[in-house]
This record gives structure tokens, sequence and C-alpha cells, in this order.
């Protein structure tokens, strides 16, 4: 039982890490995009779609990246290059994202998926429960974890990242060194569609193999949350994708052993503990703000 909470853990966070990496590099780069959910679903139907279509899980990967590319665009040619305020552009990309994928995955409904396989590796993926959970998940838990330390090596470790940091941290002062703000920022909003479009996929090729309408529930908005939580610290959001992962599956194993709450308090639960990360996150920034010198600097945050 131990073995199968936690592999279902693990595969429930996976599309929160998916997306909350993405939304981290936007951020980042001084872009909140409120579109996350949109992305998610247009990138789950139009991979399933592919998928379907094709016959090739590939293929529909493929798709599904193109999709939340293609999504983050709009966002990002009318946040970035018309200047519409960021936060009702988000808003309207998640309700069209969200309407498109519902009039795309009409003729879908009721399709069964293609399977992607587990990795099997001899041996190792005998082993009690480490066995399974390490060495027999998915190819996109691998991808995910990779992304995740890919992104951390970007971020600290090169010229780009490093770039993309201090367009968000200071845009006038990177324009004046000669850096093109709208590009950078742009591109961080494109690679944030990927993500997007590529955890929008795990959930309709492997998390629930099917199309539904809406079957991205909320997980755009707790990747958002997500974000802040880690303090947009890659391997922070690996540990919180984890949590809020956990949240949102043992509240499933308490309705199925019968714990006397009402279900819908429990379904409940992953938003609720959304909500409180978030508001001990934003004291706890006041706080450091109120006592830490101004010549200490302060910490980052998104410029919207």
């Amino acid at each position: 039982m131990l073995e199968g909470i936690l592999l279902t853990i693990v595969t429930a966070a996976t599309p929160l890490l998916f997306a909350a990496i993405g939304e981290l590099v936007a951020e980042r780069s001084g872009v909140l995009n409120l579109g996350v959910e949109g992305m998610m679903a247009v990138g789950a139907v139009c991979g399933f779609a592919a998928a379907s279509t094709t016959g090739n899980p590939l293929i529909g990967v493929l798709a599904a990246i193109i999709a939340g590319m293609l999504a983050a665009s709009l966002f990002g040619i009318v946040a970035l290059f018309f200047v519409a305020n960021q936060n009702a552009t988000g808003v309207a990309l998640t309700l069209f994202g969200l309407g498109l994928s519902g009039l795309i995955g009409d003729s879908f409904v009721g399709t069964p998926g293609i399977p992607i396989p587990k990795v099997d590796i001899p041996v190792f993926s005998d082993l009690p429960v480490v066995g399974r959970l390490i060495f027999g998940e998915d190819p996109f838990v691998y991808a995910a974890v990779v992304l995740a330390i890919a992104t951390w090596w970007f971020l600290f470790k090169t010229r780009g990242g490093l770039i993309v940091r201090a367009v968000g941290d200071n845009a006038a002062s990177a324009h004046a060194l000669g850096f093109s703000v709208l590009r950078t920022r742009f591109l961080a909003v494109l690679f944030g569609g990927a993500c997007a479009g590529l955890g929008g996929a795990y959930l309709s090729l492997v998390y629930t193999p099917q199309w539904t309408q809406a079957m991205t529930a909320g997980r755009g908005w707790i990747a958002l949350a997500l974000v802040v939580f880690a303090s947009w610290l890659p391997g922070r959001l690996v540990a919180g994708a984890l949590l809020f992962g956990a949240v949102s599956i043992l509240q499933l194993h308490a309705q199925a052993i019968g714990i006397g709450i009402p279900s819908q308090f429990l379904s409940m639960l992953p938003y609720i503990v959304t909500v409180i990360a978030l508001v001990v996150i934003s004291r706890n920034r006041a706080l450091l703000s109120v006592n830490t010198p101004a010549c200490l600097g302060r910490p980052f945050v998104a410029d919207t």
C-alpha cells in the first residue's frame, strides 16, 4: 500500500512540476502569466488528439509542446508587444484555452488512449518499494527531473540565465547594458508555454489516458502558487510539487478507506494548502523586507 501511495504521489506531482518550471522561468524574466491552466488544457487536448490520430504518443507530446507555445505566444504578443495588462491577459488566456480545448476535444471524448510503457530496468525494477519508485516510472517522470536540473543549471550557471534574471530584477538596467528585454521575456514565455503543454500532455497521455473536458482541474493555478511557494528556486520546486501531489493523492486515499470527513472537504485540501502556503510565504517576505537593511537588497519579486 505504501508503494502504491508513493507511486501515485510522484505521478500527481509530475504535471505540476512541468507547468511550474515553465512559469518559474517566465517569472524570473519579469512576466507573470496567469494563463497556465489554459495552456495546459490546450496541450492536453492537442497531445491526445495527435496521439490518437497518428497512433504515435511521441507525436502527441510534440503536438502538445507546440500547442502550449502557440497559446503562450498569444499572451506574449498581447502582454509584451501591445503592453496589455498581464493579469487580465493571463486570465483571458485561461478562459480561451479551456473553451478551445473543449471544442477540439469534443469528438475525442470516450476515445481510448495510447498507452505509454513504463521504464523497466531488469533486477533494479524488482527491488521492494524503491524498485518501481525509482527504476520503474514512466519517461515523463525522469524528463521532469532532468528538466528541473537543467533549468537550475541554466538560470544560475550560464550567461543566458544571468541575462534572464537581470531582465527580471531590473529591466531598465538590463536594457542599458544592451540586452533585449522584450526578446528575453518573449522567449521565457514561450518556454513556459512549452512546459505547460508538456504537463497537459502528461495528463491526457499518462495520468488518465483519455480526454475529458476540464481535466486540468485547477492544476495550472496550483502550479502558479507552487512557484511562489518555492521562492522561484527549481530545487524547492521539486519538493513543493511532491508536497502538493501528496496532498492531492492522500485525500483520495482518505475517501477510499472511508474516513468520516465529507468528500467535498477532502477535495478542497490541495487548494486550502495552497492558500495557507501563500499566506505564510507573504508574511515571511514582509517581515524580511522590514528587517533587512536597504543596502542588502530585497528578495526577487517578478516585475508585473
